[in-house]
């Protein structure tokens, strides 16, 4: 019984984090201290990884290999562990921090008709159990479907160190 409360409350934390990291990414806000929208997109270093893509909050990005370059495949639950970087509804085109090319950017149209942000055509998703920057968590998981993408657009299959 114990152990059942204590899973209980851990997927409710997870849940609340995914929630929290899916209201900031739908709403656009500024990353705190940043002045950046959540929604750019920013080169940062990752140990093991190497220059990695993050939101403007510094959070790292990700890919899923099923969408393969195009269209989300990742809907309903998945979304709940993998939120995607959305644009604001009054935003079109994503935003380019330091290090990213402009000409990478872009984004697709997902079910509902929110604008996800693409890099090299990979639509972009944060993971919740990344909790803090610098933190690639989701590197490699669910069977490797997951992994983050390099400033140049190539999926980076590295390890990170922890």
């Amino acid at each position: 019984m114990a152990a059942d409360r204590r899973c209980a409350l851990v997927w409710a934390a997870r849940a609340a984090t995914a929630a929290a990291i899916l209201a900031a990414t739908a709403c656009g806000s500024a990353a705190a201290g940043s002045g950046a929208p959540v929604y750019e997109v920013r080169a940062t270093v990752i140990k093991g990884l190497g220059t990695i893509l993050a939101d403007g909050a510094g959070m790292t990005l990700y890919m899923y290999a099923p969408d393969r370059q195009g269209s989300s495949t990742c809907f309903s639950v998945c979304l709940t562990a993998w939120p995607a970087l959305l644009l604001p509804k009054s935003v079109t085109k994503p935003v380019a921090g330091p290090g990213i090319d402009p000409a990478l950017l872009g984004t697709v149209r997902r079910p509902g008709g929110g604008l996800q942000v693409t890099y090299d055509k990979w639509p972009l998703y944060l993971y919740h159990n990344d909790f803090a920057q610098g933190q690639a968590n989701g590197q490699a998981e669910s069977m490797g479907l997951w992994w983050v993408l390099s400033v140049s657009g190539a999926v980076d299959r590295g390890v990170a160190a922890r």
